[in-house]
C-alpha cells in the first residue's frame, strides 16, 4: 500500500551580510581670496621758482625805524671817529709849534680845505634787490597693479566607521504536509471502481 500522505520540512534560509571597519578622511574645502591694489602713474613738477628781495632796496628809499636808529648811529660813530681825528692832528700841531709860526693859520686852512662838500644828493634807491631763484624739477613714478592671493585651507578630519553584521532571514522553517492519495468514498460503495468483496467466514 502507497504513502498517501507526504511530509516535506523547509529549513530557514539566513543571509549575513559583514561589514568591515573602516577609516574614512574627509578633505576640507581650500578657498583662494584675491585682492588688488591699484597702481598708477604719478608726475609731480615743480616749475622755476623766483625769489626776490626788495627789502634793501625799501630800505635805503624809506628805511624802517630800526634801520633809521641804526644809520644814525653809524654816522655818529664815524663823526666820532673823524672828530677825534681831526683833535689829535691839530694837537699835534700845537705841541709842534715854534714861535714865530703860524699854527692857527693853519688849523683854520685845514678846516676849510677838509669841509665836506657833499650837500647828500645822491640816487635812490641806492641797494639794488636780490634775486635768488631754484631751478624746476619733474618727478615721474610709476607702480605697477598688485595682486594679493590669500589661501585658506582647513585641516581634514579623519572618521572611525566600526564594522558590523546584518542577519536577515530570507526563508522562515516550514513544514508542509499533503495528501497524495486519492478521494476516500463514505461509504465505500460510493466509490465508482467499487468492486465489492466476498465476505468469506469460516
Amino acid at each position: 500500500m502507497e504513502p498517501l500522505i507526504s511530509i516535506t520540512t523547509i529549513p530557514i534560509s539566513i543571509e549575513m551580510k559583514v561589514n568591515n571597519a573602516r577609516l574614512e578622511y574627509k578633505n576640507s574645502n581650500a578657498t583662494m581670496e584675491v585682492t588688488r591694489d591699484s597702481g598708477g602713474l604719478r608726475i609731480k613738477s615743480q616749475p622755476i621758482k623766483l625769489d626776490i628781495d626788495q627789502s634793501k632796496c625799501f630800505s635805503s628809499v624809506r628805511p624802517t625805524t630800526k634801520e633809521s636808529i641804526y644809520q644814525a648811529a653809524q654816522r655818529g660813530k664815524q663823526a666820532v671817529y673823524e672828530a677825534t681825528a681831526t683833535y689829535a692832528q691839530e694837537g699835534k700841531l700845537l705841541l709842534n709849534a715854534q714861535i714865530g709860526e703860524d699854527v692857527l693859520g693853519q688849523i683854520i686852512d685845514s678846516r676849510v680845505n677838509n669841509v665836506n662838500t657833499n650837500v647828500g644828493i645822491e640816487f635812490l634807491p641806492s641797494a639794488a634787490p636780490e634775486f635768488n631763484w631754484s631751478a624746476p624739477q619733474m618727478t615721474i613714478e610709476y607702480q605697477m597693479d598688485k595682486l594679493n592671493f590669500d589661501w585658506k585651507v582647513l585641516n581634514g578630519q579623519f572618521e572611525f566607521i566600526p564594522g558590523d553584521i546584518e542577519i536577515s532571514i530570507t526563508q522562515m522553517p516550514d513544514v508542509r504536509i499533503e495528501y497524495i492519495g486519492g478521494p476516500i468514498y463514505f461509504p465505500a460503495s460510493a466509490d465508482p471502481d467499487y468492486v465489492p468483496t466476498t465476505d468469506v467466514r469460516a
